[in-house]
């Protein structure tokens, strides 16, 4: 996901702008890994292979972002990790 997308990316819960982002891995402007985290409804969405995975959550699948979320246990905030939703660790 190129960072200039961030000023564009809204919440498809609450229409909430901005996201935070959290980075785990990137090459130049172009995130390859990490995580978007909507403040107001306390929703994260994972980046993947430099896709923001950005679904409702009657669509999301819980299996990868349950998997997502213990890969990066130790590189994302505990907001994300312990009190995100739609699901958490």
């Amino acid at each position: 996901m190129n960072k200039k997308m961030m000023d564009m990316l809204v919440c498809p819960i609450d229409k909430h702008f901005p996201l935070e982002l959290f980075e785990i891995k990137s090459k130049n402007e172009v995130i390859v890994e990490g995580a978007l985290l909507c403040i107001k409804c306390s929703r994260f969405y994972p980046i993947i292979e430099e896709i923001p995975i950005m679904l409702p959550d009657e669509l999301r699948d819980k299996k990868q972002d349950v998997d997502f979320l213990k890969k990066y246990e130790r590189d994302l905030p505990q907001k994300i990790i312990k009190d995100a939703k739609p699901w958490h660790l």
